[in-house]
C-alpha cells in the first residue's frame, strides 16, 4: 500500500500537470521577489529621503539657537552660565518637539578628527538612550563620521548624513544630519548634529513585507487552484486518453474501436495531437501489414541468395589438396566475396597430364548480375582452354563470344596461364588484370609487371599476346584481385602491393594454404575491421618441379 501511494506521488511529480502548475507556482514567486526587491528599496529611499529632509530642517532651525561666535564662551561655562542654559533649554525644546532622539553640538579635534567633544547634547524624554555631559570627549564613532567631520570644517560640504543601519549600533538603526555652525568670518566652529531612530522606517518595512507574503500565499493558493481545474479539464484528461491510446496500441498492435477525434473534443493542439495519433496507428497498422509481406519476401530472397552463394562456391574448385597424387606442384586459392555473391572466380584443371591451367578473374559490378557474368565468362574461358593451348589465343576467343552480345556492357579483367609442368615453362597473357608476384628460388615475392592487353569484353577484335616466365624448383606464384590492394582502412588509405608483399614474405617458405592466410591477416589488421566493398580473391603456385626439371638445373 505505502509502495502504490509513493508510486502515484511520483507518477504526480513526473506528470506534466504538476510541473505545468509548479512552473507557474515557481515564476510568480521570481516575478513576486522582484517586485518586492524594487519596492522594498523604493520604500526604504523615500522614507529615507523623508527622514533627512525633515532631520536637516530640524538641523537648520538648531543652528540658528547656537551663536558660532559664542562657542569659546560657552565651552568656559562649565553649563552653568544663563546664556548656555538658554541655548540649551531651546534645543532642548526643539529635540522633543520635532520628535528627533538627540540634538548635540560637537567640536572635532582637528589635529586628525579622531576625537569629538560635546558642546550641547539633549535627548528626546520619551527615549530609552542616555546624553553625554558636558564637555564628554569621546573617540569619533567611524571613518565616515570623520571624513564628514572634515569635509565640514573644510568647506568642502555644507552639510552631511550618515545613514547607519547595518552591524552592530549602540543606539539601533538611525540617521545623522549634520550641518556646520559658522561664525561672522565663514569659518566652522562647531557642527550641530540631529540624530533620528528609524524605528518607523523598520517597522514600515515589516509590515510592507509580510503583506507581500501574505499576498503571494493568497495568489499562489488561487493559480494553484485554477490552474489545476483548467489543466485537468483542457489538457491533462484528454493527454491521458491520448496516452492510454498510444499504449494499448503498442501492446496490442490493433486499431480501436473507437478513434481518438471521437473522444477528445479539443478543437486546440492536443486536438490535432489526436488526430494525428489516429492517423499514425492506421500507417502503422498498414505498415506492419506490408512488412510482413517484405520480410517473406526478403526471407526468400535471402534463401535464394544463399543457395546462390553456395552454387557459385562449387563452380569453383575447393577441395584441398587440389591434385594430392602430382609431387610437382601445389596449388590453393580463396574466394572471399564482398557480397552474398560476388564477381571475382578463380579455375585451374589439368588440360592434360603435362599442362595445368591457371585463371583469375575479376568481373566489373556486384553482386548477382557480375555473379551471372562470372560463371559465364569462367565456362567460356574454360572451354576455349580445352581447345587452344595459347592463354592470348584463349583470350581472344572468349573477348570474341562475350564482346558479340553484350549489351549490358561487362567486362572481367582475367589473368590467365599454362603451365608446362616437366619444363616449369608458365605461358600467360593479361587482359588488365593485376600484377602477379613471382618468387623466384631461394628469394623474395618480387612485383612482375607484365603486358596488359584490355579487359575481356571491353571492345571486339581487342589482341593478346603471350609472355613466358620460367619457373623452377622452389619458384613460386602469387595472382590476385584488385580487392587485396585496394582494401581500405579507417582513414581511407589503401593496402597496396607494397604490404602485400611485406606480408607475402614474412614466411616465404610457408605453405601456400598458410601464406594466403598471412596475407589475410595483414589485411584485417590494415583495415581495422572497415566494411570492404570488393570481393578479394588469391590464388598461389608453388612449383616443386620434376625430376627431368631437377635434372636440368
Amino acid at each position: 500500500m505505502i509502495k502504490e501511494k509513493k508510486d502515484r506521488i511520483i507518477s504526480f511529480q513526473r506528470s506534466i500537470a504538476f510541473r505545468s502548475i509548479f512552473s507557474v507556482v515557481v515564476l510568480l514567486v521570481l516575478l513576486s521577489v522582484f517586485v518586492s526587491l524594487i519596492g522594498h528599496k523604493s520604500l526604504t529611499d523615500a522614507l529615507l529621503n523623508l527622514y533627512s529632509k525633515d532631520a536637516f530642517l530640524t538641523a537648520d532651525t538648531a543652528a540658528l539657537l547656537v551663536d558660532a561666535d559664542r562657542i569659546q564662551a560657552y565651552r568656559d561655562s562649565n553649563g552653568t552660565t544663563e546664556e548656555y542654559q538658554t541655548v540649551y533649554s531651546d534645543l532642548d525644546e526643539l529635540c522633543n518637539s520635532t520628535d528627533s532622539t538627540f540634538i548635540y553640538v560637537i567640536i572635532p579635534d582637528l589635529t586628525d578628527f579622531e576625537h569629538i567633544t560635546f558642546l550641547f547634547s539633549t535627548i528626546n524624554h520619551k527615549s530609552s538612550y542616555t546624553m553625554y555631559d558636558f564637555l564628554y570627549y569621546r573617540p569619533t564613532t567611524n571613518d565616515d563620521y570623520k571624513e564628514k567631520y572634515r569635509a565640514l570644517y573644510d568647506g568642502t560640504m555644507d552639510r552631511a548624513l550618515v545613514i547607519r543601519d547595518k552591524g552592530y549600533i549602540e543606539t539601533d538603526a538611525h540617521i545623522t544630519a549634520m550641518v556646520p555652525i559658522r561664525g561672522d568670518d565663514r569659518q566652522t566652529k562647531a557642527i550641530l548634529c540631529v540624530q533620528r531612530q528609524m524605528d518607523v522606517l523598520a517597522r514600515t518595512r515589516s509590515r510592507y513585507l509580510l503583506n507581500i507574503l501574505f499576498l503571494l500565499f493568497l495568489l499562489a493558493v488561487i493559480v494553484i487552484v485554477s490552474l489545476s481545474i483548467y489543466l485537468y479539464r483542457v489538457f491533462l484528461r484528454p493527454v491521458q486518453r491520448i496516452t492510454a491510446e498510444t499504449s494499448r496500441f503498442a501492446r496490442e498492435n490493433s486499431l480501436p474501436d473507437k478513434k481518438l477525434k471521437e473522444t477528445v473534443y479539443n478543437r486546440d493542439e492536443i486536438g490535432l495531437l489526436a488526430e494525428s495519433v489516429d492517423q499514425m496507428e492506421e500507417k502503422i497498422n498498414h505498415y506492419i501489414d506490408h512488412m510482413t509481406q517484405v520480410a517473406a519476401e526478403r526471407e526468400r530472397m535471402s534463401a535464394e541468395l544463399s543457395l546462390a552463394a553456395r552454387i557459385q562456391a562449387d563452380m569453383l574448385p575447393n577441395h584441398f589438396p587440389a591434385f594430392p597424387q602430382r609431387s610437382e606442384f601445389d596449388i590453393y586459392a580463396v574466394m572471399d566475396p564482398a557480397r552474398n555473391v560476388g564477381g571475382d572466380f578463380y579455375d585451374f584443371f589439368l588440360i592434360d597430364d603435362d599442362h595445368l591451367y591457371l585463371s583469375i578473374a575479376d568481373v566489373s559490378g556486384k553482386g548477382i548480375p557480375a555473379a551471372l557474368f562470372m560463371m559465364a565468362s569462367k565456362i567460356i574461358l574454360g572451354n576455349n582452354a580445352m581447345a587452344l593451348r595459347s592463354p592470348a589465343k584463349i583470350l581472344s576467343a572468349t573477348n570474341m563470344m562475350i564482346a558479340k552480345d553484350n549489351k549490358e556492357e561487362m567486362f572481367v579483367t582475367v589473368w590467365l596461364g599454362i603451365l608446362e609442368i616437366s619444363t616449369g615453362i608458365l605461358t600467360a597473357a593479361s587482359a588488365g588484370h593485376e600484377y602477379p608476384m613471382l618468387k623466384k628460388a631461394d628469394g623474395n615475392f618480387e612485383l612482375f609487371k607484365d603486358r596488359h592487353g584490355l579487359p575481356v569484353g571491353a571492345m571486339a577484335g581487342v589482341p593478346y599476346k603471350d609472355y613466358e616466365l620460367h619457373l623452377t624448383p622452389g619458384s613460386r606464384l602469387f595472382v590476385y584481385t584488385d580487392g587485396v590492394p585496394e582494401a581500405i582502412n579507417t582513414r581511407e588509405e589503401m593496402f597496396g602491393t607494397e604490404r602485400t608483399l611485406r606480408a607475402l614474405n614474412g614466411n616465404v617458405d610457408a605453405e601456400p594454404s598458410e601464406l594466403l592466410r598471412n596475407v589475410s591477416n595483414a589485411m584485417k589488421v590494415f583495415t581495422e575491421d572497415t566494411e570492404q566493398f570488393d570481393d578479394t580473391t588469391m590464388l598461389v603456385l608453388d612449383y616443386k618441379g620434376t625430376e627431368n626439371s631437377n635434372s636440368k638445373q
